[in-house]
């Protein structure tokens, strides 16, 4: 799976820990931003584009589960691994709110670098539609079968989606609130052509038309709501060539 530039931010308030992981990460080539509370944090991130956050539980003023939480609604491709010295607890307060995995303290530099390197290897799926309840719901699904998955509500957010990062697979929904399926597929062709395609629809109106439309123009594959789950994560692995549980082929 090819990587672009990736990029880690550290977030822990000890200041000799960042350091440290800083500079093995940065000798393994990766790009590394730091940051020592959850704010600041948010601020890098609002900013800059990461593929795995590594988070601290105990901050002052928010706890890497909190901070978490805030990832996943700002950029829910991003990935977080949680590291706390009381992984019951706090482990599942992280995992609920989006954590993909927790790590004891002290740290096994090893397996965190093992886990570092597994999640920039899962596939990145953008998802766009204007249903933000199906969204939260494949983004719940996805990320257990081991994809990073982002989320755009509109054409124009995924326009900036497309920009940001290079995607393997982009779910489209043929009825936005600003156009349509093709407006966004046509988007995909030009900022993202190494992306596969699926379109996701229902029985609306004039849909079987706009369908066969897309996909005339290159479209991979159709999904029809309300969802088969084991059909969609059947042509998700075909598209990337994943396998279920995080292992590439």
């Amino acid at each position: 799976m090819t990587r672009d530039e990736p990029s880690i931010l550290l977030v822990d308030d000890d200041v000799d820990i960042c350091s440290n992981l800083a500079d093995i990460l940065g000798d393994l080539s990766y790009r590394v931003d730091v940051a020592h509370d959850g704010h600041a944090a948010l601020e890098l991130i609002r900013r800059n584009r990461y593929d795995v956050a590594v988070l601290d539980y105990k901050m002052p003023g928010m706890n890497g589960a909190t901070l978490a939480r805030e990832i996943r609604r700002l950029r829910p491709e991003l990935v977080s691994l949680l590291v706390t010295a009381h992984v019951g607890t706090a482990g599942d307060e992280a995992l609920s709110a989006g954590a993909w995995q927790i790590l004891a303290k002290p740290v096994d530099t090893r397996r965190l670098l093992g886990l570092v390197d597994q999640a920039l290897d899962q596939p990145l799926v953008l998802v766009v539609d204007d249903d933000r309840d199906l969204c939260a719901n494949l983004w719940d699904l996805l990320r257990e079968r081991g994809y990073r998955v982002g989320l755009a509500h509109d054409g124009g957010e995924a326009a900036r989606r497309l920009i940001e990062a290079r995607f393997h697979v982009v779910l489209i929904d043929i009825r936005l609130p600003d156009g349509d399926g093709s407006d966004v597929f046509h988007l995909v062709c030009e900022a993202n052509p190494g992306a596969r395609t699926m379109l996701i629809t229902g029985n609306s109106p004039g849909a079987g038309e706009l369908l066969e439309r897309i996909l005339a123009e290159g479209a991979d594959a159709v999904c029809y709501k309300p969802f088969d789950v084991p059909v969609l994560l059947d042509s998700l692995e075909r598209l990337t060539a994943y396998r279920p549980g995080g292992e590439p082929r």
